[in-house]
């Protein structure tokens, strides 16, 4: 079993602020189920730089805090992202919740303001138009209840 995985969640230090988001609880069901990982950081597919200014969707565009369109580099980001996850085969994929390119469930609304609202990040809606099985690392339970079903069906 393969998975694409935010670097971020495996303590990579390549978030905007320079730092990570390991979840260590999330690291050790992938391990238990012995889940092989590509590690994926959309932002730096796309060529942004760590650290870099926080940026959020808005009116269908990405801006970082200063205002500057980083669409591109997004769109860059989210099409390598999907040709990764084709080229290896991965069976799901695990991405960052509120990010703009990884929010699978909630991206922040584009004030700045730390404001969550439902959405997909940029990355993260490429991948589900591709008909790819995403979680964000906060579906711990979930996870394991498809790596189970998935190694029962194999």
């Amino acid at each position: 079993m393969k998975a694409l995985i935010s670097s971020c969640l495996l303590g990579r230090n390549i978030k905007y602020s320079g730092g990570n988001n390991l979840t260590p609880k999330l690291v050790e069901i992938l391990k238990k189920y012995n889940v092989e990982l590509v590690e994926v950081c959309p932002e730096a597919f796309g060529g942004l730089s760590i650290p870099r200014e926080p940026a959020e969707i808005i009116n269908g565009k990405v801006l970082n805090r200063v205002g500057k369109d980083v669409s591109l580099e997004f769109e860059e980001g989210a099409q390598k992202t999907l040709n990764l996850a084709i080229k290896n085969e991965v069976d799901f994929v695990i991405l960052k919740e509120r990010s703009p390119s990884c929010g699978s469930n909630y991206i922040y609304d584009g004030s700045f303001s730390g404001k969550i609202i439902p959405g997909k990040g940029w990355s993260a809606k490429k991948l589900f138009e591709n008909n790819i099985k995403i979680f964000s690392e906060e579906e711990l339970k979930e996870i394991e209840e498809f790596i189970k079903k998935f190694n029962c069906g194999n």
